[in-house]
């Protein structure tokens, strides 16, 4: 059971690992908008001071987010959410790569992604649940990412719950 409630209704629990579980397999990464796979040949932190200093309304989200909070490894690959996947490849200075990329950049089909977003550093992240959904069904290394931001979230419940 994903949510319990009492007798009128009202939830009594919420077994939230399993419920982000459940919604990253409902709604997996690849199903959230349009992505398109990038290179950066500088790598990842050259994206990154330019991403922190543009205007561009975007959130990232997966490994990025992942190690701020539970690290596991250094992250390989960018994931990040923007309005207009041209104008911020463009902006950000990126070339399309369909294999060896370093960047995916995902224009969301709402924008869900962005509520409880916030600042970490001069980057926007979206918020730890949102992450740990992205990461569970991420390629690669992105589901023990998950499983590690998840563990991280229940020991820092105060950290992420609004």
């Amino acid at each position: 059971t994903l949510i319990e409630r009492g007798p009128r209704g009202r939830v009594q629990s919420v077994d939230w690992s399993a419920l982000l579980r459940r919604w990253a397999a409902d709604a997996p990464l690849d199903s959230r908008g349009e992505s398109r796979p990038y290179l950066d040949p500088r790598g990842l932190s050259s994206v990154l001071d330019r991403l922190g200093s543009s205007a561009i309304h975007y959130a990232v989200t997966g490994s990025l987010v992942a190690a701020r909070l539970a690290p596991v490894a250094s992250p390989r690959l960018a994931t990040i959410y923007v309005d207009d996947l041209e104008q911020a490849a463009g902006a950000l200075g990126l070339r399309e790569a369909p294999s060896g990329a370093n960047v995916l950049l995902i224009r969301p089909a709402d924008d869900g992604v962005y509520q409880r977003s916030c600042e970490v550093g001069n980057l926007t992240c979206v918020a730890a649940s949102q992450a740990a959904a992205d990461l569970l069904t991420s390629p690669g290394r992105g589901p023990a990412e998950g499983e590690a931001l998840l563990e991280w979230m229940g020991l820092h419940p105060d950290a992420w719950r609004g």
